[in-house]
């Protein structure tokens, strides 16, 4: 059996056991009218609404953002300052991502559009490191040929450099959605709503079955997302 679709076969499972577990849980622990009303279709429909559209604008953002900066950066003129540049995105990536939320909201205040910022700034840093990482990591030979070839630096950034980085540069993607999809759940402490709500919720009214849906979704929703674009990898790397 081929390697991927071992995988495809795990991730399946994974997600039918997580899914599982929820149905079973809820199914076997008596609910109050509290967690009733928490956990109806309307209130986790709303809550995963916000947190895919969280993480959709952030992700979208974070792209646009670092995947270019990374290719500016591996620009032969500006290469040293590239690596300075992501010697300073890896210390950045060790700052927590509540901190970065609770800064942005002592700047910006309560809502969305906080959220969104501080979630896509600590995004940007995974996608713009493995740019800049990917297509500095292409022999200098491969660059010398295709410039004997004629080919313009634009060119060569088109047709080699970008699509030999493109794997790499895909799993900066893959780590960041899934930074972005924890990070998200955070976001319920300056007012953004997600899953996080539900998670806070049963927490600060001792209901296990509202936290472990909350988590659960999210879980679901990371893994999902992860298998996407390790699927997209697969294709890039074939």
């Amino acid at each position: 059996m081929k390697k991927e679709n071992i995988k495809l076969i795990g991730v399946t499972a994974l997600i039918f056991a997580i899914a599982g577990f929820l149905v079973y849980y809820v199914i076997e622990n008596p609910t109050d009218s509290m967690v009733e009303r928490m956990l109806s279709s309307e209130n986790i429909i709303k809550a995963l609404r916000e947190h895919i559209v969280m993480v959709g604008v952030s992700m979208a953002g974070a792209m646009l953002i670092g995947i270019p900066g990374g290719i500016l950066l591996s620009r032969p003129r500006f290469y040293y300052i590239g690596k300075v540049f992501e010697n300073i995105v890896n210390v950045g990536q060790t700052v927590p991502s509540l901190a970065i939320l609770a800064l942005f909201y002592t700047i910006l205040g309560l809502g969305f559009n906080t959220a969104v910022f501080a979630i896509w700034l600590y995004s940007i840093l995974p996608i713009l490191r493995n740019t800049f990482a990917g297509i500095t990591s292409i022999s200098d030979e491969i660059i010398e040929s295709a410039r004997g070839m004629g080919m313009t630096n634009r060119r060569i950034l088109r047709k080699i450099e970008l699509p030999l980085a493109a794997p790499i540069i895909v799993t900066g993607i893959r780590t960041a959605i899934v930074i972005n999809v924890g990070t998200a759940t955070l976001a319920t402490f300056i007012g953004a709503g997600g899953l996080g709500d539900l998670i806070v919720t049963g927490l600060s009214i001792r209901r296990n079955m509202i936290i472990v849906t909350g988590a659960g979704l999210s879980a679901l929703l990371a893994i999902i997302l992860d298998f996407w674009i390790g699927q997209l990898k697969l294709r890039l790397i074939k």
